[in-house]
């Protein structure tokens, strides 16, 4: 939303008791020198910076993060709405989907001569794993064969798509979260079926391969739900006459989480799987079976955790649909690729400047998007890629590895010690990063 990293405007974690700065500015900010008008529905994930703040004319805020039937905190206009109840039929991805779909009929009424912007932020499929019972049933057998065979698959078929030419990372069974329980722990709070490692599938017993199979039609469901939803809103562009002219980004944050936590109602034993009084998570073998074929998982720096999904429509403009592009994005590019589609001219030059290149020349054809460097940086967790080369360090052993990311995407094989040099050079440049937004912090401060 504001082109920046995290980091730059001290909204990592580690950075919350320091002061946000005033300069900052959102896509609706600047769009609105063209005349668009800007809606929100969903998640708003910035710690220091209010929604209300961000130029939507409209937005509803989802707050309830543990609970997709009944939030607790949910917010239309700075107004608090009351929490459902469960037989009021509320879930959170349709709730998301419909208040924007009510602001788009609203623009194309009041003000039908004006663009808009829109930001749709599901929640799902983030904990917990809830979902609808109807849509869970669809799935209910599609998982039963296990993680392995699935993964496998998954492989086979991004290989002969074209979408990735690199081998399949190994399961990584002694990779979790620090925060996650124990296995003793887990299967006590929520039962036998709970696996708590990515271990071989034919390890599982039977109890825990159904428990499992049923963990992952939940996340199906959910992201079954989010694809129907988004049909909705098509139509509704659609019904606009506004589809054929509308630019649609669709993206996820991170990859796939092998977190396992117990928050918000804690689970009910008792509770039908996936219902509102169920407390789940996907767990570390199915994220692993969903970040294919790449390793580690959301809260890492390797491609597990970061490789995003990115699509884009718009049949007006882009005349090469269905077609792959292989160029090197980051989301600091979201910011700059809108404000290049709408023409809009950053003016105040005084700022940091924006990291961000626009793709726009990527929606035409598959040539390079140049970024000198690109950043990652959470809690402990480093990454820095310059072109091929991709140097990255993990909690907890915290040593630098390097990668060849054109013949090496998933990270199989360690070439710091064949290239000490491009370390070195690397290291030091990370370094420089590091100085560089210590000074912006203590301008902050």
């Amino acid at each position: 939303m504001t082109g920046h990293y995290p980091r730059t405007l001290n909204v990592d974690p580690r950075d919350k008791d320091l002061e946000s700065p005033d300069w900052v500015k959102f896509i609706p900010q600047y769009l609105s020198q063209q005349g668009y008008r800007s809606y929100h529905s969903g998640k708003w994930h910035v710690h220091g910076y209010e929604i209300g703040n961000a130029g939507f004319d409209h937005y509803y805020l989802y707050r309830g993060w543990d609970r997709h039937f009944t939030p607790k905190n949910h917010v239309l206009d700075g107004q608090p709405l009351p929490q459902p109840t469960l037989d009021e039929g509320y879930y959170s991805t349709i709730a998301i989907t419909d208040y924007l779909i009510g602001f788009l009929k609203e623009h194309h009424e009041k003000y039908p001569g004006a663009p808009f912007f829109s930001y749709l932020a599901f929640v799902t499929p983030h904990f917990p794993l809830h979902a609808i019972q109807e849509d869970i049933e669809l799935f209910k057998e599609t998982y039963l064969e296990g993680w392995d065979i699935i993964r496998e698959r998954r492989y086979n078929r991004l290989v002969s798509s074209g979408i990735i030419d690199c081998e399949l990372s190994p399961r990584m069974p002694e990779v979790v979260p620090k925060w996650n329980l124990s296995e003793e722990d887990l299967q006590s709070q929520i039962g036998k079926g709970e696996a708590g490692r990515a271990v071989a599938w034919d390890e599982l017993s039977e109890e825990q391969k159904t428990f499992q199979a049923t963990k992952m039609a939940i996340h199906a469901a959910m992201v079954y739900r989010i694809d129907r939803e988004v049909g909705k809103l098509v139509a509704q562009l659609k019904e606009m006459g506004k589809l054929e002219n509308t630019v649609i980004m669709f993206a996820s944050d991170n990859g796939a989480s092998a977190e396992q936590i117990i928050r918000g109602d804690r689970h009910d034993k008792n509770a039908a799987l996936g219902s509102a009084a169920s407390y789940l998570c996907l767990g570390p073998g199915w994220s692993t079976s969903s970040n294919t074929p790449f390793k580690r998982h959301k809260y890492w720096m390797d491609e597990g955790g970061i490789s995003s999904p990115f699509i884009v429509s718009w049949p007006d403009g882009i005349k090469s649909g269905g077609e792959l592009r292989t160029a090197l994005c980051h989301f600091t590019d979201i910011l700059q690729t809108i404000l290049d589609l709408a023409g809009v001219e950053i003016r105040d030059t005084s700022k940091p400047e924006l990291p961000g290149k626009s793709i726009v020349p990527a929606f035409h054809r598959n040539e390079i998007i140049s970024h000198p460097l690109l950043y990652f940086d959470h809690q402990g967790n480093m990454a820095l890629r310059k072109g091929k080369w991709k140097l990255v360090s993990a909690v907890p052993e915290n040593r630098w590895e390097l990668y060849d990311m054109e013949s090496d995407r998933s990270e199989c094989h360690n070439l710091a010690n064949e290239h000490p040099e491009m370390v070195e050079s690397m290291k030091a440049e990370w370094n420089a990063y590091r100085n560089y937004l210590d000074g912006l912090k203590m301008h902050h401060r």
